[in-house]
């Protein structure tokens, strides 16, 4: 796992777009204008920032208590910071990245529907 896997599998969904709006070393994933992914370029040990639902949150932090905490500079209610470590499969952390796309894309769509 490496950031540029993770990049490739962010940018494969659906209306996904990448920026650095803040600085030069973070890149931010984003859908219908809603980031989901925070990605740092400029870390030792690969992280990432995503959305999650403040239940599930609890919940991944409970059983990856030195892989999955509290959102750096981030609402820690619904944010983790997932570091990429051999104790977390590529497949948990696409469902991780996979979830916060959802939270965020299906966030848009009820939004639309309402109007």
């Amino acid at each position: 796992m490496n950031t540029e896997a993770i990049r490739d599998f962010a940018l494969a969904m659906p209306n996904v777009t990448e920026h650095f709006p803040f600085d030069e070393v973070t890149l931010v994933f984003k859908t219908n204008e809603k980031i989901f992914l925070f990605l740092p370029l400029d870390q030792v040990d690969l992280s990432v920032n995503l959305k999650c639902d403040p239940e599930r949150a609890l919940s991944l932090r409970d059983e990856f208590p030195e892989d999955i905490l509290p959102g750096y500079h981030m609402n820690k209610k619904h944010w983790n910071t997932v570091k990429v470590s051999p104790r977390l499969s590529w497949s948990l952390i696409c469902e991780l990245i996979e979830h916060s796309y959802e939270l965020v894309s299906n966030k848009n769509k009820k939004k639309k529907n309402i109007n």
